[in-house]
């Protein structure tokens, strides 16, 4: 008959397990009890320390009492569990049952007392909870709630101002380009590069400027430009360009062409040149500021000027008059200063790049010939310090030839090649270098020679 298992012994462990629980319940109980009895002593003391206003013998002796009392309550539950714990291990040790051969997943086999602590005697201390510490609160005063954060109501006056600020931006914006496109800078182009030859840096050099200046209508100071270079590279033809372009989208009014040789050829009538000019002068600043527009004032042959003529043009330039005479641009147009800017073509020319652009050669011969300008035309009149200087370089033979076949169609020739090399080759050249061939006169003398055809 296969070994069963006796129902007495399976009581027996329900029952020692059952106590086991019953005691650590009772154990548990009581150190929560005398935890809640250590507290309320503790809060009475307390109390009373805080009522009285000076520590006695009385509140010494009582503090001593509940000592004493924690003590043998503490020792009195120390018996307790000892006794308790003797008499678990007093009912010896439980038997195992019977031993089978089928797998321990399904059976009990192997049992012994170490695998039931509770009654083996030796049942491991059960981890004691930590109190969270309470919070105390001063007298009177509840728990405070967290303060919440509003929201303040001067964030939709900034995002209102951010707008108006954003609307006032977008509003000058759209005002620099309105009063840019008056002035047709775009047609302007367009004519300078397709009416002047051998100069694109220059031209592209004198645009940058009137778009910087034109794209407000207020400013500290006037525009003061002055275009140097030999004879023949195309100086005054660039100035009858600029007059006959702002006279139409400003008015013959605001645009003046002031030929020193013409209009002043005398030097005993210097003085009174220069007092006519200046009246001439506040007259169109004066029509300008009530049109709302900026004037053009073109000095052709500047370097025939005479020395009266300079200063009040000096007084107009440089000193801080009032906002109509600010807003003007002043052209100057000469030869001055032309040899230093031959003999850095013919000397760099050789050691410019090829693949260079334009404005690339441009802007080095600026770089390079601007300080040398402003010293040495500095020490003829101040006017010259008070500039920006814009070099114009010697025309190629290429150039010339562009010069001939323009002239030739407007005079009704039929633009023969041929004959545009054969009148190009009756011109007098520099020593060719670095590939090029310099004119010594430039265009100057293709009109004449057309208009012997």
């Amino acid at each position: 008959m296969p070994d069963r298992p006796d129902p007495r012994r399976k009581m027996s462990d329900q029952d020692s397990s059952a106590s086991a629980s019953q005691t650590e319940g009772e154990l548990e109980g009581m150190e929560e009890e005398v935890d809640g009895e250590v507290e309320e002593e503790d809060r009475d003391e307390k109390q009373r320390d805080r009522d009285s206003p000076t520590p006695s013998l009385c509140s010494l002796s009582s503090s001593l009492r509940a000592v004493v009392r924690i003590k043998q309550k503490y020792q009195a539950m120390k018996k307790r569990r000892q006794e308790m714990g003797l008499g678990l291990s007093g009912a010896g040790p439980l038997t195992g049952a019977p031993t089978r051969t089928s797998p321990k997943i399904f059976t009990f086999d192997g049992l012994t007392p170490s695998a039931f602590p509770a009654l083996s005697g030796t049942a491991p201390q059960k981890k004691k909870k930590r109190r969270k510490k309470r919070v105390l609160f001063p007298n009177g005063v509840g728990r405070r709630a967290v303060p919440k954060q509003e929201q303040s109501r001067a964030k939709y006056c900034l995002y209102l101002l951010f707008a108006i600020v954003f609307l006032q931006v977008y509003n000058a914006i759209e005002n620099l380009d309105d009063h840019v496109l008056r002035y047709d800078l775009e047609g302007l182009e367009k004519t300078l590069r397709r009416e002047v030859f051998g100069q694109q840096g220059a031209v592209e050099g004198l645009l940058s400027h009137l778009r910087d200046y034109l794209s407000t209508y207020v400013h500290n100071k006037p525009l003061v430009v002055s275009l140097h270079g030999p004879s023949g590279v195309g100086k005054s033809h660039l100035g009858r360009l600029l007059a006959g372009h702002f006279r139409s989208v400003v008015g013959e009014t605001l645009v003046l062409q002031y030929y020193v040789l013409h209009h002043c050829p005398q030097e005993a009538d210097a003085q009174k040149c220069a007092l006519d000019l200046s009246a001439l002068i506040s007259e169109m600043v004066v029509r300008a500021e009530d049109e709302e527009k900026i004037p053009l004032l073109i000095f052709d042959e500047a370097e025939h000027m005479h020395a009266e003529i300079l200063d009040t043009l000096w007084q107009l330039v440089a000193s801080k008059q009032s906002n109509e005479y600010l807003n003007a641009i002043y052209l100057f147009l000469s030869n001055l200063g032309h040899e230093h800017v031959t003999k850095h073509m013919l000397h760099n020319s050789s050691s410019i790049s090829m693949g260079m652009s334009a404005s690339g050669r441009h802007s080095n011969l600026v770089k390079e010939l601007t300080p040398v300008l402003r010293n040495t035309l500095g020490k003829l009149h101040a006017l010259w310090t008070e500039v920006d200087f814009l070099p114009l370089g010697l025309l190629d033979k290429a150039h010339v030839m562009e010069c001939f076949l323009d002239e030739m169609t407007r005079e009704g020739f039929y633009p023969d090649h041929t004959n545009i090399e054969r009148l190009a080759g009756e011109i007098e050249y520099y020593p060719a270098v670095g590939g090029h061939e310099y004119s010594q006169t430039g265009c100057k003398q293709v009109v004449a020679k057309v208009n012997l055809l």
